[in-house]
Formats: structure tokens, C-alpha cells, sequence
């Protein structure tokens, strides 16, 4: 959640303060602080930081446009707000001249009041903020749900970063249970979170470690360029599993950073290394396992509170409330954090991956 608007209005009228303070303040969710005249202003600016100033241009002893002038000797970046009673050109333009980010006219409508200051520091806080690359992730999994129970949580903290996520199933999963519910199932969950869905075709407890199953990896590859790929463990029990890790070993050979997620059917010798906070994201997780309705009676793994105390389990060595593991098999994005890694389980851009250790089971 961002830091509340903290904002500074200079008026020396105390009926128009006071509906100032109620609008932004009490409506608006911000800290006000009120000053009386420019000086107090200069002095309650230098003391604190403040995201906007809202200001009249009518004050004794100091302008609220010789004030602007002031602040911006300090402040370049700060938004200022300038408000007068006098609907003039003249004002207007002095206004503009002393790089007022927002000219409005007495009484100002409340609406338009939050909606003009909200605005102007959502734009400063922003153009502060970093802008992180827009990356690519690919998860690959046998059959409909293994990617969603495995990183369904890392999934939507990409998404809520802005990363492009895509999905490929490899098989229908016909033995799981009827193929157009599964299909409809994958689609869903898909839409959910606003991936984009490869289903393919090949024999459910028959995919091969190598063609046709490294050709369509590699197919998929060759259109999303991927930037990391998730894909199942080699310590699985299922053969559909290990085929699919060994064959996107082969197909993604290119990518950057490669990692396995966990299946319920992983054996003991599964050792994860990364651990990503999903705290944010657990009932994403869980919504996207309630699309899959038809498994839901016949698989207890998909249970809210079985799916909860796993990553409740991996927090212990990733942090936070709630972990996906992964087995980190390659990074080469270079020595020490990598760039799909960050330890803040809020934010999780490109990848939230936060712990780091291998964990004994």
C-alpha cells in the first residue's frame, strides 16, 4: 500500500483551511497541515517533506506565487497547487510563469480538488520510482494445475509487477478427469491472473523427455522470448513430471534463469534453494486452484488449508507468512542477487524471490 499524501496547504482564511482539511484530510485519507502565511510555510517545508503544497495566492507578508518561487529554490520536483478567488488571465499566466503545476479557481469542488491533487502526486511519485524492464516469464507444466499449485503465488506477484506471464500445458491431463473440463479449467485460471495459455496435446503418463515435447518447448520459446522459466523438478515421482523437466532443460537451454517448482509429488530429495513470499498473493493462489473444480473432490493437496501450511512450511526459510520453493538449476544474470530477485515479499517484482539457503527435509 503507498505512503499516505502528506500535504501542506497555506491559507489564511480559517473557514476555507478548515474545508481544505476536511477535503483532503478526512475525505481525501491524507495528513494536512495547515500554515497561515508563506513564512510559516517556508518553515513547516524545510522541516518535513511533503508530497504537495496547496497554497492561496493571497497572503500577508509573502505572495503564494513569491512563495512558489521560494519553494522551487528547494523543492524543483515538489507539485504545488496555487488557488485564488480571481478567475484573471493575469493570475493565471503569473501562475504558469512560476511553474505552478495546477491553477484553480475559488470554491474549488471537492471532487475536483482530491482528484487534481491526487494526480499530480501519483505523476511526482512515479517519475521518482525506477522503472523495471518488462520481463517474460514462462511456466511449464505437465498437465492442467501442476503450474498453479507449484508457482500459481509467484505467478500473480509477476503479474502485479508488470512482468508478462505465460502458461504452457503439455497435456490435457485426460486420465485426471474429463478433457473439456480440464481445458475450460486451464483457460480460467489463465484469465485470471491475465496469462497468456499454450495448451497442448501430448499423452497424459506418456510425455517424452525429448521430441515432441523439447519441439514444442522450443516452438513456445522462439515466440515469447522468456526471460525465466519455472517447470517441474527432476526428484519427481511422476514420469510426466521428470520428462518435462529433462526436455525444458534441453529446449530452454537459452534462457536466462531456469528453476523447479514444487509438486505434491516430489520426492525428498527435492531441494529447494530460492524461497518466494507470497503473503500477498496466497488468495490469488487459492483462487486460481478453485478453478479447478474437477479435481477438487479427488485431490486433497488442493485443499485451502493443506495448500496454506505448505507455504506457511517454506516461510521458515524464506520469510513472511507464506513461500513457494524453487530449485534455482541455472542463473545467469550474473553473481550475487540476481535480477529477477528482490527481498521486499510486497513489491516482488521479477521474480519476489527473497530467501536464499537450501533447506533439509
Amino acid at each position: 500500500m503507498a505512503d499516505p499524501i502528506r500535504a501542506l496547504v497555506v491559507e489564511d482564511d480559517p473557514d476555507v483551511a478548515s474545508y481544505l482539511g476536511i477535503m483532503l484530510g478526512t475525505r481525501g485519507g491524507m495528513t494536512v497541515e495547515v500554515a497561515p502565511t508563506a513564512h510559516i510555510a517556508l518553515q513547516f517545508a524545510l522541516r518535513d517533506p511533503y508530497d504537495v503544497v496547496i497554497t492561496d495566492i493571497e497572503l500577508p507578508g509573502m505572495t503564494g506565487l513569491e512563495l512558489v518561487g521560494k519553494l522551487r529554490q528547494d523543492f524543483p520536483d515538489l507539485p504545488i497547487v496555487v488557488m485564488t478567488a480571481h478567475a484573471s488571465v493575469d493570475y493565471a499566466v503569473s501562475a504558469l510563469r512560476s511553474q505552478v503545476d495546477e491553477f484553480l479557481i475559488k470554491p474549488v469542488p471537492g471532487p475536483e480538488l482530491l482528484a487534481k491533487v491526487t494526480a499530480l502526486v501519483e505523476k511526482a511519485r512515479a517519475s521518482k520510482t525506477p522503472q523495471l524492464p518488462v520481463r517474460t516469464i514462462l511456466a511449464i507444466g505437465a498437465h492442467p494445475d501442476d503450474v498453479e499449485i507449484g508457482v500459481g503465488g509467484t505467478l500473480a506477484a509477476h503479474r502485479a509487477a508488470g512482468d508478462r506471464v505465460v502458461i504452457l500445458t503439455l497435456s490435457r491431463g485426460a486420465r485426471g478427469g474429463e478433457v473439456e473440463h480440464r481445458q475450460h479449467e486451464s483457460l480460467s485460471a489463465a484469465e485470471l491472473i491475465g496469462a497468456r495459455l499454450f495448451l497442448e496435446d501430448l499423452e497424459d503418463t506418456r510425455i517424452s523427455p525429448t521430441d515432441p515435447t523439447v519441439g514444442i518447448i522450443e516452438r513456445v520459446c522462439a515466440e515469447v522470448q522468456p526471460h525465466i522459466v519455472y517447470t517441474h523438478s527432476k526428484n519427481d515421482r511422476h514420469q510426466d513430471h521428470r520428462a518435462v523437466f529433462e526436455a525444458a532443460s534441453v529446449a530452454t537451454r537459452r534462457v536466462p534463469t531456469f528453476a523447479s517448482f514444487e509438486s505434491p509429488s516430489v520426492t525428498v530429495d527435492f531441494r529447494p534453494n530460492r524461497f518466494v513470499p507470497i503473503d500477498d498473493f496466497t488468495d490469488t493462489k487459492l483462487a486460481l486452484l478453485q478453478c479447478f473444480q474437477s479435481q477438487a473432490s479427488i485431490r486433497d493437496y488442493l485443499e485451502p488449508d493443506f495448500v496454506l501450511a505448505t507455504a506457511r512450511y517454506w516461510s521458515r526459510f524464506g520469510g513472511g507468512k507464506a513461500c513457494e520453493p524453487l530449485e534455482v538449476v541455472r542463473d545467469t544474470t550474473g553473481l550475487g542477487a540476481p535480477a529477477w530477485a528482490t527481498t521486499d515479499s510486497v513489491k516482488a517484482p521479477h521474480g519476489a524471490v527473497s530467501g536464499e539457503g537450501t533447506a533439509q527435509q
